[in-house]
């Protein structure tokens, strides 16, 4: 493996850290994709190979660095990895050395440093294995992302129509409700695309307001608006030959989608703050979950812009329209949360599964993959049962009738079944209720109150 030629994955949950390493690292001896949590870098080592990963050991979510080296090893074990540490830490650097991590780096960094290791690292990964440089295959088997899965007539169809669309460059939209797997959709496009090898970047349109999504989208010069203390490349620079994914494309201002529109039809940016432009060629996947046609008659979104990005319509099911979907969903929620929490769990009873398939879910995908999460999590045994349903879904009288056992809840109140899940969360998050909350499916503010309720 000669320089330039690694694939190599930061992972970082400082945003501008991770991206400023991928682009000396890239520049270096290597293709490199930063990512910003461990959900995301376990995905990417799920979908593809990585010869060498650079990664935070503290990542402010439940996947740590610890993590993401157990299963880099899991799928290959030739991959090497470096941990970035803090001085308070570098204990547990030296035990995850023995687990087989390549080496450790302290904070601050020291990039030449840095660059020589991730040199070694490709030179020893390119002796245990030849690198794979193939693009995987486009076709139904391999579309297998998390949520992305299924074998009901509506799910066949789209399945279809990625085969067909992953390997051209053309524009796609997905449209759905929240929940769905609109994000899983369109990286699984990316990753069966000939820009498999490029940067998929995500941005959610809704959750900046105007100013921030276009620096975010086209970058921003020093000085250009309050709070710009240096230059910042955009998304559209940062995934150029890649991938550019704009969830809730229907909440972009009029502005923005006029400026949107004009980089879609010359492939030219310029930055807030900006006269020099630049080319750039990225893949536009947008999803949003309104009626585009009806924002139009309304004179919210532009006509011009919706064909610009509607090259190929996809509509994904809600879950409830892809019930018989939900085993195979489940059994691949399951066996993930299982890895990631090192749980015994291996399966689910047939009481379980009845409540579970009779439920609407109007959370659809994201919630199903949540609740089995909690019920891993929960569940002391080699199965998961009735008992382990979360309380907000089983209190359904019509969900305890399709387990046919009623006999599950015994003389144990809905109350106490909910005080019980809430304890033990407690107890395996070590008290800490923003991560108990995200783990029981609930809201920070329910949480506090059912604990005072509780006198937990």
């Amino acid at each position: 493996m000669g320089q330039k030629e690694g694939v190599i994955l930061i992972v970082d949950d400082e945003r501008d850290h991770a991206d400023g390493l991928a682009e000396s690292l890239e520049k270096l001896c290597a293709q490199a994709i930063a990512v910003y949590d461990g959900t995301d870098a376990l995905q990417i080592l799920r979908s593809r190979q990585i010869d060498v990963i650079v990664t935070d050991l503290k990542l402010g979510g439940d996947i740590d660095g610890l993590d993401i080296l157990e299963e880099a090893k899991k799928y290959n074990d030739s991959t090497e990895v470096i941990l970035i540490t803090a001085y308070a830490t570098i204990d547990t650097c030296k035990e995850a050395i023995k687990q087989g991590a390549y080496d450790y780096l302290v904070k601050p960094i020291d990039i030449g440093q840095l660059r020589t290791l991730v040199t070694q690292a490709c030179q020893k990964a390119s002796t245990a294995h030849d690198r794979r440089a193939q693009k995987p295959k486009a076709g139904k088997g391999d579309f297998v992302f998390e949520g992305v899965r299924g074998n009901s007539p509506a799910m066949e169809g789209i399945f279809e129509v990625l085969r067909r669309v992953a390997p051209t460059n053309i524009s796609v939209l997905i449209e759905g409700q929240s929940g769905t797997g609109k994000e899983l959709l369109a990286r699984a496009i990316h990753i069966n695309s000939l820009r498999w090898n490029k940067s998929f970047r995500p941005v959610n349109c809704a959750g900046l307001t105007e100013t921030l999504l276009e620096s975010e989208l086209f970058g921003h010069v020093k000085g250009a608006f309050t709070g710009a203390a240096g230059d910042r490349k955009g998304l559209f620079e940062i995934a150029d030959k890649g991938t550019l994914f704009l969830d809730e494309i229907g909440d972009m201002s009029p502005t923005s989608q006029a400026k949107l529109l004009r980089v879609i039809e010359d492939g030219i940016i310029i930055p807030v703050g900006s006269n020099k432009p630049t080319v750039v060629d990225v893949r536009i996947i947008s999803a949003t979950n309104q009626n585009l046609p009806e924002l139009i008659e309304e004179k919210k979104f532009r006509q011009d812009l919706y064909f610009r990005i509607k090259g190929v319509n996809i509509s994904l099911p809600t879950l409830s329209e892809r019930t018989q979907d939900i085993p195979a969903l489940i059994d691949f929620f399951l066996k993930e949360a299982a890895t990631e929490v090192g749980s015994k769990v291996t399966g689910i009873t047939d009481a379980a599964l009845a409540v579970l398939l009779h439920y609407d879910w109007p959370g659809n995908v994201r919630q199903l993959r949540n609740t089995i999460r909690t019920m891993v999590v929960m569940c002391d045994r080699d199965r998961l049962d009735a008992r382990d349903i979360p309380p907000d879904i089983a209190q359904r009288p019509q969900l305890i009738a399709a387990s046919q056992q009623p006999a599950v809840m015994g003389d144990v109140s809905l109350n106490e079944l909910e005080k019980q899940a809430i304890e033990e969360t407690l107890s395996k998050t070590k008290g800490n209720r923003e991560k108990a909350a995200k783990i029981l499916g609930i809201g920070e503010r329910t949480l506090y109150r059912k604990i005072k309720e509780y006198n937990l």
